[in-house]
Parts: C-alpha cells; sequence; structure tokens
C-alpha cells in the first residue's frame, strides 16, 4: 500500500530544447546592448540587425516552450504546433525590436555644448567674484545649470545678476552684472 507518493513532474526534451533557444536569444540581445563590436565578435552588417536576430530567437524559444507545455509536446505533431506557437510569437516580436533599434540609432540629438554657447547666458554669482580674481557663478547652458569660475572687471555679490561676456576657458568666465 502506497502513502504519500510524490510526483515528480517532467520537462519534455522539446520544450527544454526552446528554453535553450530563447536564452541564446537573450544572450544575443544582452551582447549587442553591451557594445559587442567593442568585442569584435561579429561583423554583421547587413538588412536583419543584431537586435532583431536576439528578438526573434527569445520570441521563438519561449513561446513555442509555452505552447509546447501547452499542447503536452511528446508527439511530433505537438512539436510541429509549438514550433507554429513560437513562429507566430517570434515574428512581430522580431519586426518590432528591428523598428525600436533602428529608432534608437537613427534619433536626433541635441549638439554638445561648447564655451562658444556660454557667451551671453545669464546667471547669479553664487561665490562673491572679487576684482582681481575668480568666484562662482551658475549659468544654465541647454537647458542645464553649470557652475562655473567668473573674473569680472570689479566686485561682484554673492546673489547678483550676471551675463557672461567671454569665456575664457571650458571652465571659466569673464562676467558683467545684469
Amino acid at each position: 500500500m502506497l502513502r504519500d507518493v510524490d510526483t515528480v513532474q517532467v520537462v519534455a526534451t522539446g520544450t527544454f530544447i526552446f528554453l535553450i533557444i530563447g536564452g541564446a536569444g537573450v544572450a544575443v540581445l544582452a551582447l549587442s546592448l553591451l557594445g559587442a563590436e567593442l568585442l569584435h565578435v561579429a561583423d554583421v552588417d547587413g538588412p536583419v540587425s543584431v537586435e532583431a536576430v536576439a528578438g526573434f530567437l527569445g520570441a521563438f524559444g519561449f513561446g513555442a516552450a509555452i505552447v509546447n507545455e501547452l499542447v503536452g509536446g511528446r508527439t511530433p505533431g505537438t512539436i510541429a504546433a509549438a514550433v507554429a506557437g513560437g513562429a507566430v510569437a517570434a515574428v512581430p516580436t522580431a519586426w518590432l525590436a528591428a523598428r525600436l533599434s533602428r529608432a534608437a540609432r537613427d534619433m536626433r540629438t541635441d549638439p554638445t555644448p561648447t564655451r562658444n554657447d556660454l557667451v551671453g547666458a545669464l546667471g547669479l554669482v553664487v561665490t562673491p567674484v572679487p576684482a582681481a580674481g575668480y568666484g562662482e557663478v551658475r549659468v544654465r547652458v541647454a537647458g542645464q545649470p553649470v557652475k562655473l569660475n567668473a573674473r569680472a572687471d570689479h566686485p561682484i555679490p554673492v546673489g547678483a545678476q550676471i551675463f557672461v561676456v567671454q569665456a575664457l576657458s571650458e571652465t571659466s568666465v569673464h562676467v558683467e552684472t545684469y
């Protein structure tokens, strides 16, 4: 007489293989995001991006594994159904991955601010500016607050509004009161 029989859930071999394929897709995606071009693993320049291949493999593997477990994939027919289910999940995922990666690569960005962008900026004195030395001012450049060393022809107290007359270097400016 058997009492308290423990049952063990066995994962189908097909499901295990599909999970490995999905994991490979995630690994390829991680390598592409972490900069595989830095490692020069492969120079793939073609109509299909690495991100699209990774999206296809990941969605195909995990989608097929889910379908395989749902249909009890132990026969060739049910495994074929799992492959079809994985393909149904993989195609739109690959298309979306290709579109998103292309959009990220082609995204317009603002140019990097240079010292010439400092001239004419308005700001406040945060450390008094003496006539013969440097103080500190805070100005906005490209919408970001920047703290700079500042010189002036005459002393300027803390809290005074200033504008930048000349950029002496990347981190220091000549200012006048506003």
